[in-house]
C-alpha cells in the first residue's frame, strides 16, 4: 500500500515491523525478518531519506520512528504536489502538441475539394491508416483482396488489425476467395479470424478499400497499383455509396474457409459466374486473373471448361450463352477496375 507513497517493499516491511515493536534495533530486526543485517541498514537508510525515522539519540545504532501520524501526512503532501506537479507537466506537453498540430494543419496544402485528400508514398499511406486505425469508435470495414489492408504486406498491415482489434471494435474484412492460394495472406486472415475479426469471401472484389466508422473511407489512386497513392474521404455521398457497396458484398460472402459450392449441374459456381461476367465485359484473362486473385494459367483453364460446357466458339458467345441460360443476372455488370 505504501509503495504509492515511495516506499520500496524492503523498506515497507520494516517500516511496518518498527510500528508493532519500535523497540527492535538492526540485529532484531534482521533475525525477526530473517534478513542480513546490511539489509536491514538499506532499508533503514530508504526511511530515513523519506523523514520516517530518525537516528536515536538514547540507543545509539538504532533508529526512532517519526511521529507516524505526522510523518506519513508530510510524505503524502510531498507525493500529492509530486502528482499535481506531473499533471502541469501533461498538461503544458498537450497545449504544446495542439499548437504543434495547429501548424501542421496550416502548413499541409488546401485539399481540391472539402472531403477529399490525397495521399502518396509508403510512409504517408501507413500514417493516414496508423491514423484511422486508432481513432475508429465502432467498426472497421475492410475490402482486402489478399487479406492485408491497403498499404504493404500482411505483416504491416496485422499492426492496424491489432490497434482496433485489442479494443474489442466490430471488424469485418471481405477476401477473395482465391486467398487459400497464398500463404501468407491466408495465414494473416485467420488470425484476423481468430483475434475477433469476422472474416468472408467472394469471387471477386472491386478494389482495396476501408470504412471507419461509415463516415471515413480509404480507397487506393490507382485501383490495380494500391501502393501508388490512397483517397481519404470523409463523409458524404461517395463514402455511403461505398458502404452500401461492402453491406451488398458482405451479404453475399462465404466465410473463410468455407468449400467452393460446387457447380449445380451445368451451372457455374460463384468463382466461374465471376469469370462469365469479367468475360462479358470484354476483359482478357490477365484482368480476369488479376480481379480474382489467380494466376493466368488458371484463368484460361475456367475460361475453357465453360466455353466446353456452353458448346461456345468464341469467348463473347460464352457470355452471351450464359446470360440466355440465366446463369447471369439480368442488368448485372461486374464493378471491375478499369481495363488496361
Amino acid at each position: 500500500m505504501l509503495d504509492e507513497l515511495g516506499l520500496g517493499p524492503d523498506a515497507e516491511t520494516v517500516y511496518g515491523v518498527m510500528l508493532k515493536a519500535p523497540q527492535l534495533g538492526r540485529s532484531e530486526l534482521a533475525g525477526t525478518l530473517g534478513w542480513a543485517p546490511d539489509r536491514v541498514e538499506d532499508a533503514w537508510d530508504e526511511l530515513s531519506r523519506l523523514s520516517l525515522v530518525r537516528p536515536s539519540a538514547e540507543q545509539p545504532g538504532r533508529m526512532r520512528l517519526v511521529d507516524p501520524e505526522l510523518s506519513l501526512q508530510n510524505l503524502l503532501v510531498r507525493q500529492e504536489r509530486q502528482v499535481l506537479a506531473r499533471q502541469k507537466a501533461v498538461a503544458d506537453a498537450r497545449m504544446e502538441i495542439g499548437k504543434l498540430l495547429l501548424d501542421l494543419v496550416d502548413a499541409a496544402p488546401a485539399p481540391r475539394t472539402p472531403y477529399v485528400r490525397q495521399f502518396t508514398g509508403t510512409d504517408a499511406i501507413r500514417s493516414q491508416l496508423e491514423r484511422h486505425a486508432h481513432s475508429c469508435e465502432r467498426e472497421i470495414a475492410v475490402f482486402a483482396p489478399r487479406g492485408a489492408q491497403i498499404g504493404g504486406p500482411p505483416e504491416a498491415s496485422r499492426q492496424l488489425d491489432q490497434a482496433v482489434l485489442a479494443r474489442g471494435l466490430r471488424a469485418r474484412y471481405v477476401c477473395l476467395a482465391s486467398l487459400g492460394n497464398d500463404r501468407a495472406g491466408l495465414a494473416h486472415a485467420r488470425w484476423l479470424r481468430h483475434n475477433g475479426g469476422d472474416v468472408r469471401c467472394v469471387p471477386q472484389l472491386p478494389l482495396h478499400m476501408a470504412v471507419y466508422d461509415t463516415r471515413t473511407a480509404v480507397v487506393p489512386i490507382d485501383p490495380e497499383a494500391a501502393d501508388k497513392g490512397i483517397l481519404v474521404m470523409d463523409g458524404g455521398g461517395v463514402v455511403t455509396a461505398l458502404r452500401a457497396l461492402f453491406e451488398q458484398l458482405w451479404q453475399q460472402a462465404e466465410p473463410l474457409d468455407t468449400a467452393p459450392a460446387p457447380a449445380d449441374g451445368d451451372r457455374p459456381n460463384g468463382q466461374e459466374r465471376a469469370v462469365l461476367e469479367l468475360l462479358v465485359a470484354g476483359h482478357t484473362d490477365e484482368v480476369v486473373a488479376r480481379n480474382l486473385g489467380i494466376s493466368v494459367r488458371t484463368s484460361r483453364r475456367i475460361t475453357a471448361e465453360l466455353m466446353n460446357r456452353l458448346s461456345a466458339r468464341s469467348r463473347f458467345q460464352a457470355g452471351a450463352l450464359a446470360a440466355a441460360r440465366g446463369w447471369l443476372d439480368p442488368g448485372t455488370h461486374p464493378v471491375v477496375a478499369p481495363r488496361r
